[in-house]
């Protein structure tokens, strides 16, 4: 079980570092939108030509990645929609048990499902160099990667949060608070630093 943890704190790590560097995405996506609403306004009152369709698409491939890449991050934080009627009155173990099935039978098999229906369109993408129908548009077949990329993620996610959700379980380990871990791990990184 403590490799299994092990291999769990791994993929937690890289998609804690994934998340993190997406939410930078947020700000270049933003200075961009800012950019194709101000290039537009700007553009007419002066008569020059500001924006274009690839800052366009560009700000439409950085909200994509966003949501894509941010899938797995939102999953290592427990923060996905849930119906909690029942659930928030369960105990941690119960809960962890119904993560765990949850986890198994509808996350993993569904990104499974997803992964074999998006190859083939992707690799399709790839072999023509699909481009936007938009003129001065982007390419397309990189940002269809991410699609892949993005299940193959949650699917890591998926198994690292099943591997708690069944140590939680099984007693190895108490409820599963893995942003209260980080965070300890943190102050006692930085405890040592001070002390030493």
């Amino acid at each position: 079980m403590q490799t299994l943890l092990r291999l769990s704190r791994l993929v937690d790590r890289a998609n804690e570092s994934i998340g993190r560097l997406t939410g930078w995405l947020v700000l270049l996506m933003v200075a961009v939108g800012t950019w194709n609403v101000i290039g537009r306004y700007a553009g007419q009152a002066i008569g020059i030509k500001l924006s274009s369709n690839a800052f366009i698409e560009t700000q439409w491939y950085l909200f994509s990645l966003v949501f894509l890449l941010g899938a797995a991050y939102t999953l290592k934080h427990n923060e996905h929609v849930r119906m909690d009627v029942l659930y928030s009155n369960w105990s941690p173990r119960r809960k962890a048990l119904a993560d765990f099935i949850g986890t198994l039978l509808f996350l993993v098999p569904f990104c499974a499902i997803a992964l074999w229906f998006v190859r083939s369109p992707i690799l399709s993408s790839w072999q023509i160099q699909e481009t936007s129908p938009d003129p001065g548009g982007l390419p397309r077949y990189p940002i269809k990667t991410f699609v892949f990329v993005s299940f193959v993620l949650l699917i890591l996610q998926g198994i690292s949060e099943a591997i708690k959700k069944w140590a939680v379980w099984m007693g190895v380990r108490g409820e599963d608070t893995s942003s209260n871990e980080e965070n300890a791990e943190s102050v006692n990184s930085q405890g040592d630093g001070r002390n030493g």
